[in-house]
C-alpha cells in the first residue's frame, strides 16, 4: 500500500503514506497529495521540473518537499503526475517533477497547505510512515 485517506474533514484532508525507505515515502506522498488535487491519471508527463529543498531533519524535509509541490502547481500552473526523487539524506531532497500544464477537467480540489495538524513521521518496522494533513 502507498497511502490512504483518513478523515476528509471540511476543510482538511488527512492521509497516511507508506514506503519502505525515505525516497519511496516521498514519492507516495506526493501521489497521495495529488491525488486530491487533481486526477493524476489524467496527467500527461509532459514537462519536467526539478527541485532542490534543504531542511533540518526528515520530518521537516517532508514537509517543506509538499509545500514546494504546493508553490510550484501555482508557480508553473502545472499539475504533476509522477515524482522522481534522485538523490535524498534527512536533510537534502533533489527530485524530477513530471506532469503538463493545468486543465480545467484534471483538477479537482485546491490545497492551500500542509498543515501541522498531526502532521508526523515515524520509521516502522516496515520502512516509514507518514501522517499528514492538507488544509483545503
Amino acid at each position: 500500500m502507498k497511502y490512504k485517506f483518513i478523515d476528509s474533514l471540511t476543510s482538511d484532508v488527512l492521509f497516511e503514506s507508506y514506503g519502505k525507505d525515505l525516497k519511496e515515502l516521498f514519492e507516495n506522498s506526493a501521489l497521495a497529495m495529488f491525488e486530491v488535487i487533481c486526477d493524476i491519471k489524467k496527467v500527461g508527463k509532459k514537462e519536467t521540473i526539478k527541485v532542490e529543498l534543504d531542511a533540518e531533519d526528515d520530518g521537516s524535509l517532508l514537509y517543506n518537499w509538499l509545500q514546494e509541490l504546493i508553490a510550484q502547481v501555482d508557480i508553473r500552473e502545472m499539475f504533476f503526475s509522477d515524482f522522481n526523487i534522485q538523490e535524498i539524506s534527512p536533510k537534502k531532497l533533489t527530485a524530477e517533477l513530471h506532469g503538463e500544464s493545468i486543465k480545467t477537467e484534471t483538477g479537482k480540489t485546491v490545497v492551500k497547505a500542509v498543515t501541522n495538524y498531526r502532521f508526523n513521521l515515524e520509521k516502522t518496522k516496515k520502512g516509514y510512515k507518514a501522517t499528514v494533513s492538507l488544509d483545503i
